[in-house]
């Protein structure tokens, strides 16, 4: 595919913002904070993940009940790890499903993000490292496996940019689009914490950040009160 000329990602980025303004404004506690990490930063994240994969490998985790399997690969930094099967469905587990080895703590690069966006007292127990390949998504939902439910959730976009898409607390209707670049944080507080969301879209090929192809995302949560 031929690449585009310098007029033309323009104009494709002015029709992006102009369909991105025609859809609903984003619920209130939402943030996007573009490019919150320099490059430098973001090689540190790749690396902190590529280490933490020696002793937290990833794994596809699967839909409760029927057993579907996810289209991201999976681990996870923290004192508690997100995971899900067929026979036990959404939880938090201190331990890799497959190593039955503890999670690897969280960087210091995150933790330090937590403090300077989240607004919560508390530090985050997990945070989820989804890993898109070429083709994946994430099916419209609402993160409500944590007994904090209000504290917010904070996430960072590595690698391929990614259409991401914020609702109301209802299932369907408009939703508010963003083309997440690598290096930017969304937060989730406030109102939007109980908001429809999802990832419709993987602009694969368009970074070389992470190995393999594909982003990656890292999705801070406190699970206990």
């Amino acid at each position: 595919m031929p690449r585009l000329s310098a007029l033309d990602f323009a104009k494709a980025e002015r029709q992006s913002a102009l369909m991105t303004r025609s859809q609903i404004s984003p619920p209130a506690g939402f943030k996007h904070l573009p490019l919150y990490f320099s490059p430098a930063q973001q090689a540190e994240l790749i690396s902190c993940v590529k280490q933490a994969t020696q002793t937290a490998p990833f794994f596809q985790p699967a839909m409760p009940k029927t057993g579907t399997p996810l289209s991201v690969v999976m681990t996870n930094f923290g004192t508690l790890g997100w995971v899900t099967d067929k026979a036990q469905g959404y939880r938090y587990e201190p331990a890799h499903p497959k190593t039955g080895a503890h999670w690897p703590p969280l960087p210091d690069l995150l933790v330090r993000l937590w403090k300077e966006t989240a607004e919560w007292p508390d530090l985050p127990e997990a945070c989820l490292v989804n890993w898109y390949r070429e083709g994946s998504k994430m099916g419209a939902h609402i993160d409500r496996d944590e007994l904090a439910v209000n504290a917010p959730v904070v996430s960072v976009s590595l690698g391929d940019p990614a259409m991401f898409r914020i609702g109301g607390p209802k299932r369907g209707g408009p939703t508010h689009g963003i083309k997440l670049m690598s290096g930017d944080v969304v937060v989730m507080g406030g109102a939007s914490r109980q908001c429809y969301h999802s990832v419709s879209k993987i602009y694969y090929g368009e970074s070389a950040l992470v190995p393999n192809g594909g982003r990656i995302n890292l999705t801070m949560r406190r699970v206990n009160l």
